[in-house]
């Protein structure tokens, strides 16, 4: 068996102002505020002696990678984003930033805001403009009707309504199965 892999999947390089300057702030706690702080534990539990069964050394050791890993990817990829203007082409498709209701055959609604592949939250129902459900959904208007294959299988759904501003449309979003991507 041979350790090649396909190149992984380009992700679109887009994101809100609001994505991009929560990058930045994780970026800048990061370096300037967590690193130094692991630093200075990992000089004081080398400073104990034998490191070899130092489990406090071992552990800041890979905590500093961890730390190290994530400032190497938001270096390299916050200069590669591109912050997405607030106004669609038309505000009566779907394009990036839209919120979208759905409904589905059996008449349950799903909320969903769209948003780049480094802001996902399916908490708050938000997914990337990478995801099968989105292309299916882009340049779509209110009342069309969507089929999309998802790893649940096949599903329809109609496009209720469609905004760019403001709040959520309810309280607490729901999340289809299988559509969390």
């Amino acid at each position: 068996m041979s350790r090649w892999r396909p190149p992984p999947i380009k992700s679109t390089a887009l994101i809100t102002a609001a994505g991009m300057s929560k990058l930045q702030q994780e970026l800048d706690d990061l370096w300037h505020k967590q690193r130094p702080e692991v630093v200075r534990a990992l000089a004081a539990a080398a400073a104990e002696g034998d490191r070899s069964e130092n489990a406090e050394y071992t552990y800041r050791k890979k905590q500093l990678g961890g730390i190290d890993r994530r400032v190497r990817y938001l270096s390299k990829r916050i200069p590669t984003l591109h912050i997405a203007g607030e106004e669609p082409p038309s505000s009566t498709a779907v394009f990036f930033g839209a919120r979208v209701v759905l409904k589905d055959a059996t008449g349950e609604c799903y909320e969903y805001r769209i948003v780049g592949p480094d802001e996902i939250d399916i908490r708050q129902g938000w997914i990337s403009i990478d995801a099968p459900l989105t292309r299916a959904l882009l340049k779509h208007h209110r009342g069309d009707e969507i089929k999309v294959t998802l790893p649940s299988g096949h599903h329809t759904y109609t496009i209720v309504t469609i905004s760019y501003l403001g709040p959520p449309m309810h309280k607490s979003p729901q999340i289809a199965p299988g559509n969390a991507t």
